[in-house]
């Protein structure tokens, strides 16, 4: 009898992720893919971009261009994203094509357009600060009625602080308006302090969420985040949490929503919305069972979604900012010597002053004890020394 070799089987295919945009977010969700078992793509701008320096399936592209959007999409089985700036009607048109986009274009509107967003959830309820449109100095002083300081946004593209102007009087606001782009006006909060909350939403309408976290900022960047929010009442913390996943679910997102919150005397107001993984959440890469990147890509792929717990009682992260001197890695020894429990993650990004370049988490049970040790780790990874900023 006559032996043949074995033909050898082939692995079943794994579904595509494709994600538009190759930053930090985009990076770390590689490493989820990776562990999830799952391809993993992403369109890049440049080959220097963060994931595109790791990510095996980096394709060069405008995320602007249709062309190039619809090329991208041919090789993934369902494309989401790491910013919130390719044009709706792109997205519109891959959807028409029966692209799956998660989350789909008519969800990101609102985080695209802020105006869109304050008028949809003030539209369902939900507490949001006083705002309006301010397309001339007299709408804004007559929002304003004699009381400053006015806040005065940009309407799209704003982050980190970018496109927000917190006006003192009409002169400032003349100034912002000089700029010629669309912008809103909003009431100055007297906020107690800042929280967020990060769910997770499916195709099938599972949803899962994360723990409330409280968020420091400073000079328009986020700073650290501790988790759990110390000291928030259980009632207000059930609250923000439903109301993470009631507005995943008025808007129809897929994948992650990050909510950010205003804490006042009286409640909770919603300040902003992203549908991505968010800096919020980086903590929870050590901090919860499942990472805010493993999620996404359940969420989006449609699989049941992953325990949001915490790992320990506590968790913070500290991100790590850019100084003077550019060899980040020539202080890891110093870091990992001094604390070997506290984690560090870097972004691949040229060090500019002040730029996000990475971050450190700590993970344990005294938020007060784990936050010094994470602030001293990333002040020596960015100047040299535990006690800078």
């Amino acid at each position: 009898m006559t032996e043949y070799p074995e033909t050898p089987r082939s692995a079943p295919a794994s579904p595509v992720v494709g994600m538009v945009g190759a930053g930090q977010l985009a990076r770390m969700t590689s490493q989820a893919a990776t562990g999830l078992g799952v391809g993993f793509r992403v369109l890049a701008e440049a080959a220097g971009e963060s994931a595109a320096q790791v990510v095996a399936g980096t394709q060069l592209g405008d995320y602007r261009s249709p062309d190039d959007l619809r090329a991208f999409a041919a090789g993934c089985d369902v494309i989401t994203f790491d910013h919130e700036h390719v044009p709706g009607d792109q997205l519109a048109g891959l959807e028409r094509e029966g692209v799956p986009v998660r989350p789909g274009s008519a969800a990101l509107r609102f985080t695209q357009d802020k105006l869109a967003m304050r008028e949809r959830l003030t539209g369902l309820g939900i507490a949001c600060p006083r705002f309006a449109p301010a397309g001339s100095l007299a709408e804004v002083a007559a929002f304003a009625d004699g009381t400053w300081p006015v806040v005065l946004k940009a309407v799209s593209g704003g982050y980190d602080g970018k496109g927000v102007w917190v006006c003192a009087n009409a002169a400032e606001a003349k100034d912002v308006l000089a700029h010629g782009i669309d912008l809103m006006a909003e009431e100055f909060v007297a906020f107690d302090r800042e929280l967020a909350v990060v769910a997770a939403r499916s195709p099938h309408r599972q949803g899962a969420v994360y723990p409330v976290v409280e968020t420091v900022q400073r000079d328009g960047i986020c700073r650290e985040v501790i988790a759990p929010a110390p000291g928030l009442a259980p009632g207000r913390r059930a609250a923000a949490q439903q109301l993470a996943l009631l507005i995943a679910k008025q808007l129809g997102v897929t994948g992650l929503l990050a909510v950010e919150l205003f804490e006042t005397g009286t409640g909770l107001l919603v300040n902003e919305l992203a549908m991505r993984p968010h800096n919020t959440g980086h903590w929870t890469i050590e901090g919860a069972r499942t990472s805010q990147f493993e999620q996404h890509l359940r969420a989006v792929l449609d699989l049941p979604l992953g325990s949001p717990a915490m790992t320990a009682p506590a968790a913070v992260m500290v991100n790590v900012l850019g100084g003077d001197d550019a060899d980040v890695y020539d202080r890891y020894i110093h870091v990992m010597a001094a604390d070997p429990a506290v984690k560090v993650h870097m972004y691949g990004k040229p060090v500019r002053p002040g730029r996000k370049i990475g971050h450190v988490t700590a993970v344990g049970d005294d938020p007060a004890e784990l936050g010094d040790r994470a602030r001293r780790a990333a002040s020596y990874l960015r100047w040299g020394k535990e006690d800078g900023s």
